[in-house]
């Protein structure tokens, strides 16, 4: 039965008269509810009893004492409580803008509730109503408070839900009342007997699901929504983990044993040609993959490293111990720029050892044998294919894939992921990602993966110093970058669109202007509208300096190394994200001298200038990531890679690590005593 985990339902025990409700049922079978209510509720979601019950407040008041119309002194937030005396719409400019008041008198003195341009709410109070208002008092002669929120006291019997107690304030449509729906979800509550969905001994001592779901409504203290929350969004990560727990499991059980450790004796031979030692975050992440590769089952591993932290050296030595054991690797990247970058450096360090490389890319395909799904194996032995999306095309194949590695997964979809997979029998898997993954998105978009971290930059490598200046320093900025370009080095421009299409500057018109202010240095343009030839040409001019300055769009954000390169501009730098500009910094700081990065924005407004200043007070990818989430959502950060993702109504990917850390371990425990463990 893996797989078939579902979200834990309200079950609701029969009522004592003939009514049995149950989670399922119909917002319709509640007493009370006709076809009109049934309507408004579905526009806010509530479709069944059970969403009814997980209808969260949007915030609470406290009605247990009220204020003192008389008392009130000071501009601040209060809960009065008191009689209409007044009533009145003036309209001004024409008709077009209104001003709606009610004066509310309890005894001790007046309040004044005003609402702009809104005349539809004289019709729903009349002189002699007992009102209950909260809102902020704004003004004190007279004392006034704009658009506060309101409810009609009306039955005495009910005064127990609406008064005297913490009150929950919900999400309304037209149509549906704060009274109403706070009175149906009451007699709700009444009607219900919530049963436990996991054992007590994995929930840590948390509110039991009646008290949570309770508390989330009516809580007792102003301390225990959170506690509801807490406990109904451990049940959601929960969920969540199952379903990817479940899949890691069946991979588990099913897939045939793959033992591909290798003896090393390639490894040997690579690792005196590269030049310098292996870091200890390095050696420590191919222990786990080693380990991995021992253990028979098919590894399904993250790799995440800062750019620069040496995740590409990693990926040779996995390849090798793969290689070693007999089987082809498969290494799939997203741009043909990378995909050729890959190609270069794999080729040079594998030829040294006398290991075939190939690429297999929309534009470059090498070695082909007559059956045309396979490469030639007149080298003798299994070999390692670099490429594109073009390897998840039916046109490739390989006889024996041991292993296969996605760089830059982020840029991938999970389907693309899978298909190259196939590709096999059960391959083992090794995700690359230079753009660090908040920890909370981690555990949930990659849930079924181990994660490996490389959290140490190779020695040498200085810290790029990040500047963040405006549109009007542009002129010292360009005279910082020609000194530096007599100096012999490089520097990127990097624009955000192609042509000029809109607002901000573009690839093709700032090219002509910077071949004028630098007449003596060659400058080119890389760009998404070029041809693969045109593309590669254009960088292996720039990789061998005989281009100064490379214009570009944010194509280059992944995989071009060029240590020379020491210099970074990003012009409208407030148009991109803060992840897609810690990966273009990330292509200058390759080499032992001193590197700049200097964005130029004209951005005018707070958030954008925050997102910057990120950039320039850390080089910490991870940090980074927490931000951009921060600022982005975790919504936008997941994209396409959402899919499937459950809508979340308790639970906060931006804070809640700690509970998706404890639904993954209840999941595991769960599926552990649920399954037989594999042979």
């Amino acid at each position: 039965m893996l797989g078939h985990w579902s979200l834990p339902r309200i079950r609701l025990s029969a009522v004592r008269d003939q009514n049995k409700l149950k989670c399922e049922d119909s917002v319709l079978r509640i007493p009370g509810i006709g076809s009109e209510r049934a309507k408004a509720l579905d526009r806010l979601e509530i479709r069944t009893l059970g969403d009814l019950l997980l209808h969260a407040p949007r915030k609470y008041e406290d009605r247990r004492a009220f204020s003192n119309i008389g008392d009130i002194n000071k501009t601040a937030l209060v809960c009065a409580r008191g009689t209409v005396v007044e009533i009145g719409l003036k309209k001004f400019g024409r008709g077009m803008k209104s001003l709606f008041m009610l004066v509310l008198d309890d005894g001790t003195g007046r309040l004044h509730c005003r609402w702009w341009n809104m005349p539809y709410m004289e019709r729903n109070f009349s002189k002699g109503q007992e009102l209950l208002v909260s809102g902020k008092v704004r003004d004190l002669k007279p004392r006034t408070i704009d658009h506060p929120e309101v409810e009609i006291i009306e039955d005495a019997d009910e005064q127990s839900i609406h008064l005297k107690r913490i009150v929950p304030i919900y999400p309304l449509t037209e149509g549906i009342t704060q009274r109403w729906l706070r009175g149906l979800i009451w007699r709700a509550l009444e009607r219900s007997e919530v049963s436990e969905a996991y054992p007590d001994d994995l929930m840590m001592g948390r509110f039991n699901r009646q008290r949570a779901i309770h508390s989330l409504h009516f809580p007792a203290e102003m301390w225990e929504p959170a506690a509801a929350r807490e406990r109904l969004a451990l049940e959601e990560f929960i969920q969540l983990q199952l379903q990817i727990q479940a899949r890691r499991r069946k991979l588990e059980l099913k897939a045939p044993r793959l033992v591909t450790p290798g003896d090393n004796r390639l490894i040997k031979k690579l690792l005196p040609l590269l030049g310098y030692q292996l870091t200890n975050a390095q050696t420590e992440v191919l222990r786990e993959i080693r380990q991995d590769f021992a253990n028979g089952v098919p590894m399904r591993r993250l790799l995440q490293g800062d750019v620069g932290s040496g995740k590409t050296v990693v990926a040779a030595c996995a390849a090798l111990m793969v290689i070693e054991s007999g089987y082809d690797v498969a290494l799939m990247a997203p741009t043909e720029i990378l995909a050729e970058q890959h190609f270069i450096t794999f080729s040079k360090w594998f030829s040294q050892i006398g290991l075939p490389v190939k690429i297999w890319t929309g534009s470059a395909k090498s070695d082909l044998s007559d059956e045309p799904n396979l490469f030639d194996r007149s080298a003798g032995g299994p070999m390692l294919v670099v490429g594109t999306h073009a390897l998840i095309q039916s046109s490739f194949g390989v006889r024996k894939l041991g292993l296969a590695i996605i760089d830059e997964q982020h840029r991938f979809g999970v389907t693309q992921r899978e298909e190259l997979v196939r590709k096999g029998q059960y391959p083992h898997l090794l995700v690359m990602t230079a753009t660090p993954i908040p920890r909370t998105l981690g555990l949930t978009l990659y849930g079924d993966l181990d994660n490996s971290v490389i959290d140490e930059l190779p020695p040498g490598r200085k810290p790029i110093k990040t500047f963040v200046r405006t549109a009007d320093k542009l002129d010292k900025v360009w005279e910082f970058v020609g000194e530096r370009l007599g100096r012999g080095e490089q520097a990127y421009v990097v624009y955000p669109r192609v042509e000029k299409d809109g607002s901000g500057k573009a690839v093709l018109k700032e090219a002509e202007n910077l071949r004028k202010a630098f007449s003596g240095f060659r400058v080119e343009t890389m760009h998404g509208k070029l041809s693969g030839p045109e593309k590669e040409q254009v960088m292996n001019l720039f990789r061998a300096n005989k281009v100064q300055v490379l214009v570009a769009s944010s194509l280059i954000e992944v995989g071009v190394d060029v240590p020379n390169a020491t210099m970074m501009i990003i012009e409208n730098a407030e148009q991109f994200g803060l992840a897609q500009l810690h990966q273009l910094r990330g292509r200058i700081g390759r080499g032992s001298k001193e590197s700049y990065c200097i964005l130029i924005s004209s951005a005018k407004n707070k958030e954008a200038e925050e997102r910057l200043r990120v950039l320039g007070e850390t080089n910490d990818g991870f940090k980074i990531a927490e931000a951009d989430m921060k600022f982005r959502g975790p919504g936008e950060l997941l994209g396409q890679q959402q899919s499937g993702m459950p809508d979340l109504k308790f639970g906060n990917l931006l804070s809640d690590f700690d509970l998706v850390r404890e639904a993954r371990r209840i999941a595991i425990a769960l599926l552990k005593a649920k399954a037989p463990a594999p042979d």
